[in-house]
């Protein structure tokens, strides 16, 4: 087959086009979604920075995941709204090219926080004398832009690699975003390179920061279990219970997404898949880390009387 000119003609978005009977239903289902998942996070990032009580390390970071859930929802989630009533839309190369490398950068941001909303905890609870000094202010930041920083860098090499392929026949992606396995699937070049690149990444580094997760929380765990007082092993450990549901349902989801070969891959699966780190994640979190979170609670309501 004759390789497609992308530069012309771009790519089609299916979208949920292939549903039009639940357009409708579809559009609002996913439009709450957006707007719930928008006011939720923005209520706990303008409740920590309002509250000086909660101006720590825990909430700092928790700041952060809450500003990355916004944007990685605000990445996809408007023009996949606009498409339920365009039907399939046109999306030139470089737009989705873009859209593919945000995706991906907020996904290892968002790896490389919850490791060090994982190391916070483990300070605070085995090395709680050295706490304030170890997560000083300057050690918080450290962390937070190698997270921000290392999140952009991770994807240029995938990205670069991606715009090298050639693709022929059909240029419709079967998807509501310009996901990197679906334009893999859609090339007629070889994608050995990048699916090589994206399983060592995902057992180097990305192993490498889960294993880092995990092994705090064994020390974690290990430190709740001598304190004597049960009321004292609740409090403490409910205050990663949070946490640690959360890292399990991201790296579950982006794990069986991208962690296996192009050719298992089928457009009605990765969808739902894609729907659970993209839209069901950062819906869950702010809900997650605040149900159980009595400081951030008492802020929140301390605020709403305040402002009444």
């Amino acid at each position: 087959m004759a390789a497609i000119n992308l530069t012309d003609t771009g790519f089609l978005i299916v979208g949920f086009s292939d549903y039009p009977r639940a357009k409708v239903p579809l559009f609002t289902f996913f439009l709450l979604i957006y707007l719930i998942t928008l006011a939720a996070n923005s209520v706990i990032i303008g409740t920590i920075c309002r509250s000086s009580k909660l101006h720590t390390p825990m909430y700092f970071f928790l700041a952060n995941m809450s500003l990355l859930e916004n944007i990685y929802t605000s990445i996809s989630f408007p023009k996949m709204l606009v498409n339920f009533f365009r039907g399939m839309t046109r999306v030139p190369l470089a737009a989705c090219l873009l859209q593919s490398y945000f995706c991906m950068s907020m996904i290892c941001t968002e790896f490389i926080l919850l490791t060090a909303m994982a190391y916070d905890r483990y300070v605070a609870i085995c090395n709680p004398l050295h706490y304030t000094a170890i997560m000083n202010k300057a050690a918080c930041l450290q962390l937070s832009a190698a997270a921000w920083i290392g999140g952009l860098l991770d994807p240029v090499v995938h990205i670069f690699l991606i715009s090298k392929l050639s693709f022929c026949g059909s240029n419709v992606i079967n998807h509501f975003l310009c996901d990197m396995t679906a334009l893999l699937m859609l090339s007629c070049s070889s994608t050995q390179i990048i699916e090589t690149l994206t399983f060592t990444i995902a057992l180097t580094i990305i192993m490498a920061l889960f294993i880092l997760t995990l092994t705090s929380y064994v020390y974690i765990i290990a430190a709740i279990l001598k304190i004597r007082s049960s009321e004292g092993r609740r409090k403490t450990f409910s205050t990663c219970a949070s946490h640690l549901t959360v890292v399990l349902l991201f790296y579950g989801a982006v794990f069986i997404m991208y962690v296996r070969p192009t050719s298992s891959h089928s457009p009605k699966y990765d969808k739902i898949f894609s729907f659970l780190y993209i839209a069901a994640v950062p819906l869950c979190n702010p809900f997650i880390y605040s149900l159980k979170n009595k400081e951030l609670k008492n802020a929140l309501f301390g605020n709403i009387n305040k402002s009444g």
